[in-house]
């Protein structure tokens, strides 16, 4: 041990309780400040009842950092992981240090970089401690908890550790790139099972019932607790309150299928005593790009390629189809069959026939797989990628095409046999009864196709358009301009800069954008596809496009109220915007950019944030619409698709919701000479009803003009922004703000001379 504060980690756990009380006193002592893990030591931090350790585990000649069992009643092999920092590898180099600051710090010298950190050193932290329950928690000088693990979880729960709305547990990597699988409790009180954050493949609870957070019980049971700490559904392991379990945990594997262990007396294993997903087939992408899944007899399943050309190398299962492919495409059918795109995990929806569907798969060069289904209506699912995931199985009804090049000829044709003499005489009454026959077959089947494209024109009309009602449907509408000149009314109410108000098919109501750019159509389809994938409550929803000669459109939902610059000058709607419905906004707004930030696979800027972006529904909840648009119209600048950028405009678009100003750079620098002179309550919007919350109002301002940092490493993340709306996170008064680029206008000279008095 060094200075009294490390715990070596006893491979001989019996040494561990021989020693009795000594150690005891040892471990359950505080962590100090300063303290230090290596991977060389093998040391470690454990719980005062023995039952958890920290330290570094070994994974594949790399090693993690993090929480495991360590129970003398479980031996090493089966001391499990329960929490890791990043789920990051490091090598035999790394340390792990409880900084002087108060930051977990994990530092390889091999890369000579920090591969992870919780950024505590503003919270005031002096010690840190492993509770009795498997709980790593960082204290102030009040013995407060400021970062706990529970609340920051890997991909496991442990009894007593509750999955709140907005919180995440997401699976580890089964190769060097980080897991597609999550599982989230979402804004509706579901918890669900996700990949690639938009594909759901399993949901327990509802809307009816919307809980707020999961919690799993010593006793075996997972439950879903509502805002009145009310059950409101729960999931039972196998071995529910049975004396014997002495441990629990619930993962999320790296398969994608969450599932509950326990550990009993005398067990040499984990048993697995519950999971989500009985059939593996049924998690998305459960054979990534190595083949379609197909369940056996034995609770296991395979994954096979059966539309593999002999000829071909590749490991990976690929669609056998170019549209290069010169000699041909031609179609194969798969009976009990269903595939869906992975990268991405986008298809286009229509709802047509059988042998509709392979025909438009075929024609269309860049459709590579269709899968027909009818549950009640008639699906078919193009998927334009050659890589494709899927199951089989005989309990399927869906039937698949998969579309492939027509090899080359092998063999010249056999011969043309020399065609036989046949009599020369010419029967003229045959010749007529022929050449009248053949002028009413002719003029009934010109007939029968005029009524066939009349009636499927307005068949595709109807139907084709709302294709994203379709279940686990994940792509947008395809549309032709004609179509959108159709639901607006060639373009009749315009509702803002190149938007139009629009109504599809089943009466819903959107907004039309015409870009009015030249964008490629490659670049503008890929953006598109990345856009429509993402979804959160507070994010304006892209329901379709059209990319058709040279026109981009964007079809998003239509929010009733429209965008808060024109709220605020609206008397009515002003009124109703009330102080803490302008928090909430604020607040909702926050969680939308944090997540376009941190919660999709990509990290996506808005670049364009501010007052008239921002839309209100019929219930007044916050909508930010054109997210992503800078990655289509390639116009950001060097720092103009930064994170940075974002928190800027949204400190702006804050301020201009508190003052009312609409000029956002004017009531910036107006509303920080208030705040600076101790005159906040000047600042609010004097149209604002009901009163304001003068903490609020403190801590507003604050974190607002902490956004707006003229250098922008000063500036907090979204998710720091959260916190502090949220109350959750105390926030410091920051510096001036516009000290740093020095560009405030002439007329607030006055300012330079209040700086002084913070």
């Amino acid at each position: 041990m060094v200075r009294g504060d490390r715990i070596a980690c006893y491979s001989n756990l019996l040494l561990s309780v021989s020693i009795g009380f000594l150690l005891f006193s040892v471990v359950s002592s505080q962590i100090p400040l300063g303290s230090k893990l290596t991977v060389e030591e093998n040391n470690c931090w454990v719980s005062s009842n023995g039952d958890y350790a920290v330290g570094f585990l070994n994974s594949s000649d790399q090693y993690i950092f993090g929480i495991r069992f360590n129970s003398i009643y479980i031996p090493s092999s089966e001391q499990t992981a329960i929490w890791t920092a990043g789920n990051v590898k490091v090598s035999s180099k790394a340390y792990f240090e409880l900084s002087r600051s108060g930051e977990m710090i994990l530092f390889d010298p091999a890369t000579e970089k920090i591969a992870w950190q919780n950024k505590t050193g503003n919270a005031s932290v002096e010690s840190a401690v492993l509770l009795d329950n498997g709980n790593f928690v960082l204290l102030n000088r009040n013995k407060s908890a400021v970062w706990q693990s529970f609340e920051s979880p890997s991909d496991t729960l442990l009894p007593g550790q509750s999955l709140s709305v907005g919180h995440t547990l997401r699976a580890s990597s089964r190769d060097s790139l980080a897991s597609y699988y999550s599982l989230v409790m979402n804004v509706s009180g579901e918890m669900q099972l996700r990949w690639d954050s938009t594909v759901i493949y399993w949901t327990v609870g509802g809307p009816s019932q919307p809980a707020v957070r999961s919690i799993l019980g010593s006793d075996g049971i997972l439950r879903l607790i509502d805002q009145r700490s009310k059950v409101v559904s729960s999931v039972y392991g196998e071995d529910y309150s049975d004396p014997d379990v002495k441990f629990r945990f619930l993962r999320l594997d790296s398969d994608g299928n969450l599932r509950m262990y326990s550990w009993k007396t005398n067990a040499t294993s984990w048993t697995t005593v519950w999971q989500a997903v009985i059939n593996q087939c049924d998690v998305f992408a459960t054979c990534a790009n190595q083949g379609i899944c197909i369940f056996n007899a034995s609770d296991s399943y395979v994954c096979q390629c059966p539309f593999r050309s002999t000829r071909d190398t590749n490991t990976k299962c690929l669609i056998p189809y170019k549209p290069t492919c010169e000699s041909g495409s031609s179609m194969i059918r798969y009976d009990h069959m269903y595939l869906y795109g992975i990268y991405p995990p986008n298809k286009t929806v229509v709802q047509t026939n059988l042998q509709q569907c392979r025909s438009l798969c075929q024609k269309d060069p860049s459709c590579h797989a269709a899968s027909f289904i009818n549950n009640g209506t008639a699906q078919c699912h193009m998927m334009k990628s050659q890589y494709v995931g899927g199951q089989s199985d005989p309990s399927l009804g869906s039937i698949t095409f998969v579309k492939t090049c027509s090899d080359p000829i092998a063999v010249l044709p056999a011969p043309v046999p020399a065609p036989r003499k046949v009599s020369q005489k010419i029967c003229v009454a045959c010749l007529l009864e022929v050449a009248a026959g053949s002028v009413v077959v002719f003029f009934m089947l010109q007939f029968g196709i005029g009524v066939y494209l009349f009636r499927r024109r307005k068949s595709m009309m109807q139907k084709s358009v709302p294709a994203h009602t379709v279940p686990n449907a994940t792509g947008c509408i395809v549309l032709s301009y004609s179509e959108i000149k159709d639901l607006t009314d060639n373009f009749k109410k315009q509702i803002g800069q190149n938007v139009f108000e629009g109504v599809l098919p089943d009466t819903r109501l959107v907004a039309v954008k015409d870009l009015n750019a030249s964008i490629e159509e490659r670049r503008f389809r890929s953006a598109v596809l990345k856009i429509g994938s993402i979804y959160h409550k507070n994010l304006l929803r892209l329901d379709g496009y059209c990319c058709e000669s040279g026109r981009r459109l964007l079809v998003y939902e239509l929010a009733k109220y429209g965008s808060i610059d024109k709220c605020l000058e609206e008397p009515r709607m002003c009124k109703r915007l009330t102080w803490t419905k302008r928090i909430d906004i604020c607040l909702s707004v926050a969680r939308a950019i944090s997540y376009l930030h941190t919660g999709c696979r990509e990290f996506v800027s808005h670049g364009n944030l501010k007052c008239e972006n921002v839309f209100l529904d019929e219930e007044l909840e916050a909508k930010v619409s054109e997210f992503g648009l800078r990655t289509i119209q390639a116009e950001a600048s060097s720092s103009g698709g930064l994170a940075e950028t974002d928190v800027r405009d949204f400190g702006k678009m804050m301020v201009v919701l508190i003052t009312g100003r609409q000029d956002a750079d004017e009531a910036c620098y107006w509303a920080y000479e208030k705040w600076v002179k101790a005159e906040r309550e000047m600042a609010i919007d004097q149209r604002i009803e009901g009163g304001v919350d003068l903490e609020e109002l403190e801590r507003a301002f604050r974190i607002a003009f902490w956004c707006l940092q003229g250098d922008e490493r000063m500036r907090p993340s979204m998710g720091e922004v959260v916190k502090v709306l949220e109350g959750t996170l105390s926030v410091d008064p920051p510096p001036p703000p516009f000290a740093y680029n020095q560009q405030r206008p002439p007329e607030d000279e006055s300012l330079s001379e209040s700086y002084s008095e913070l």
